[in-house]
């Protein structure tokens, strides 16, 4: 075990774009366990939108403080034992930014032995779990069915479009830059993705969604839910995973016609997180196992090497720099 753990520490806390300035690393003494605790090596830290959000207060989670160590959710190998782990064992739970973590045995899941270790994040972690639980739990889609889902290349984007396509919808993505689209379509399978940062998003959804959009999965707010609702077919349905595109700004802006629109079109516009449905996880790792392992689901990871690129990684992030699930490896696997 390293005599001295690193820390990434939210130093300010942003009013408009988020930057590296914005948090400080520093070297610390190990974490001594208490009663009731285990010390926890970090191995893969889930890097989230979500992550900018706490630090505008709180959500659904306490907010970042300034000087926290940075708030996230990781996967790790305990490394001093207690009444309910023991060394090795492979478990999550909110270890922040940093390498070590002294864990209330309490507050940490056990975690099975899939390899690669890196799905745990993605496919059958919180990335795909949420997808498959917004889609099929919150919105529902059937075959035919018109399904218009943004941030398509990103960790849960890409994901709901796959299963989409999967359960015989018509699909598609809303993605950043005409190569991002290129690949949504020909590796993810999407029948068409419109280039936010180029097209005109209202006249690219009506003209790849000629019958209207019956579900919208939406992950990004602004500007784009509005394109999006007046695209909605009557009795549509909107599953509201997030709206990053409001997060990293100082002026966020909220879409009109709300509530009217809803009303005139008998819209269900519904917001969800993935713990919602804890009771069905069993039930989503299955199925997408059984569709990655077909071939029917492709998973993208996008994985960054130690603890350092963490600020980096968010910060690109909110850009839309990744495909797929992007996560910072901070150690090892365990053996």
């Amino acid at each position: 075990m390293s005599e001295r753990n690193t820390q990434v520490l939210l130093r300010t806390r942003p009013e408009g774009k988020l930057s590296p300035d914005h948090f400080e690393i520093r070297q610390v003494a190990m974490p001594e366990a208490a009663d009731g605790e285990v010390v926890v090596r970090s191995v893969l830290l889930s890097l989230d939108a979500a992550n900018r959000a706490w630090m505008q207060g709180a959500t659904y989670k306490s907010a970042v403080e300034e000087g926290d160590v940075m708030h996230g959710y990781a996967i790790g190998e305990v490394v001093t034992g207690g009444e309910r782990f023991e060394p090795g064992d492979l478990v999550a739970g909110e270890l922040g930014w940093q390498q070590y973590a002294a864990m209330r045995e309490k507050a940490l899941q056990r975690m099975p032995d899939h390899r690669p270790i890196s799905h745990l994040h993605s496919l059958l972690g919180i990335a795909g779990k949420t997808a498959y639980h917004g889609l099929l739990n919150v919105a529902g889609i059937e075959a035919e069915e018109t399904l218009l889902v943004s941030a398509a290349a990103g960790s849960v984007g890409s994901i709901v479009g796959q299963i989409g396509r999967i359960r015989g919808a018509h699909v598609v993505g809303i993605a950043g830059g005409a190569e991002k689209c290129a690949w949504v379509r020909d590796e993810l399978g999407f029948h068409a993705c419109i280039d936010y940062k180029n097209d005109d998003v209202a006249e690219a959804i009506r003209r790849h969604c000629p019958n209207g959009v019956d579900v919208y999965f939406d992950n990004v707010g602004g500007p784009i839910l509005q394109a999006a609702l007046f695209a909605m077919n009557l009795r549509g349905r909107i599953a509201c995973c997030g709206a990053v595109s409001q997060y990293d700004t100082a002026e966020p802006r909220s879409p009109a016609g709300i509530p009217g629109l809803l009303v005139v079109k008998r819209l269900r516009m519904e917001g969800f997180i993935v713990m919602d449905f804890a009771d069905r996880d069993d039930e989503a790792q299955r199925d997408l196992l059984e569709w990655s392992r077909s071939g029917e689901l492709r998973v993208a990871e996008d994985v960054l090497e130690g603890i350092e690129s963490a600020p980096a990684g968010l910060v690109g992030l909110l850009a839309g720099e990744n495909r797929g699930k992007r996560m910072v490896r901070v150690g090892p696997d365990p053996a």
